[in-house]
């Protein structure tokens, strides 16, 4: 995909992306995070939709998510907390995330830390501010906002009875030679301390990912439009293996059908073993060759340029 990102053709996984209950729609000028989840109104397919999510993830037990790599980007020390943009602009994204144990019937488990953490409209990761996410796109110092370029859009929230998070973001945006992506971890054992997660095991690291239609039309919108370049779908990337929802495919729903400025709501069930340990370094999935101009031993997603980060979970 290059500059607008206009290719409507009907792949096999965004088929299965739409019967699973997600909603596309039309591009309008991006309205502020804040103003866009203040308005409640929502329409009829929205509701469908998100109570077709909701009885999903109720129903029966899923396949064990595997694990794939980390990737370049982990730091150590994410807050926790359920809003994580810091004022970065983008379509906002709202998601509720539910943890079930794989081994006990899918289960919830109360207490898992679910940490997330993804770039930026422009696809920039906070701590590795400068490096080049391919194509053509201003630098990230130059989007306005008054983030912290060491924390933005990274945190953790830590599940309930019911296992269930939720986050506050953006949709995110995009890097060669990835498709639209947000990094996750499950940790269980550990404790909050001194405002983030410490102690216990990461049981599963995975990715979540989105419907190249809607990213598609995501990416035609300010501040995503200014981000030029080939874009990957999902049949092209590198760490997504077509299994849907057991790997990491989103169910997303409109906020407003008529407007995608508005935001999304994505759903999804991380089904994991809360005996296993995978801190995602090694892993499978690692993602083939890095670009040419890649720092010798940078992990296979890292973009152009990119400084390799500690594998560290």
């Amino acid at each position: 995909m290059t500059g607008n990102h206009k290719d409507k053709s009907i792949t096999r996984r965004r088929a299965l992306a739409v019967t699973g209950g997600t909603v596309a729609a039309g591009g309008l000028a991006v309205a502020g995070y804040q103003a866009a989840f203040a308005d409640t109104a929502t329409t009829t397919a929205e509701e469908a939709t998100t109570a077709s999510a909701s009885a999903s993830e109720s129903s029966g037990c899923m396949t064990l998510m595997s694990s794939v790599t980390e990737g370049p980007y982990h730091l150590d020390g994410a807050l926790v907390r359920k809003d994580i943009t810091e004022g970065k602009s983008g379509v906002p994204l709202t998601l509720r995330l539910t943890v079930v144990d794989a081994t006990d019937g899918c289960t919830p488990v109360k207490g898992a830390a679910v940490e997330i953490w993804h770039c930026d409209a422009w696809g920039y990761y906070s701590g590795y501010t400068t490096a080049n996410p391919g194509g053509s796109a201003p630098a990230e110092s130059e989007d306005g906002s008054t983030a912290d370029d060491d924390t933005y859009l990274r945190g953790y929230q830590i599940a309930g009875a019911n296992g269930v998070v939720k986050f506050e973001t953006i949709f995110p945006g995009w890097y060669t030679p990835r498709t639209c992506h947000i990094h996750l971890k499950v940790h269980t054992g550990g404790q909050k301390e001194d405002g983030t997660y410490e102690g216990g095991k990461v049981n599963y690291t995975g990715q979540l990912f989105f419907d190249d239609a809607i990213a598609e039309e995501i990416f035609t919108l300010e501040p995503y439009s200014k981000h030029s370049g080939s874009y990957t779908s999902l049949d092209d990337d590198m760490v997504y293996d077509g299994g849907g929802a057991s790997s990491g495919l989103l169910t997303l729903a409109a906020v407003h059908k008529k407007d995608p400025s508005k935001g999304y709501k994505g759903f999804l069930t991380v089904a994991v073993d809360p005996d296993a340990e995978n801190t995602g370094a090694g892993s499978g999935g690692g993602g083939g060759t890095p670009p040419g101009d890649a720092p010798s031993g940078a992990p296979g997603d890292a973009p152009a340029g990119t400084p390799s980060a500690s594998a560290s979970s």
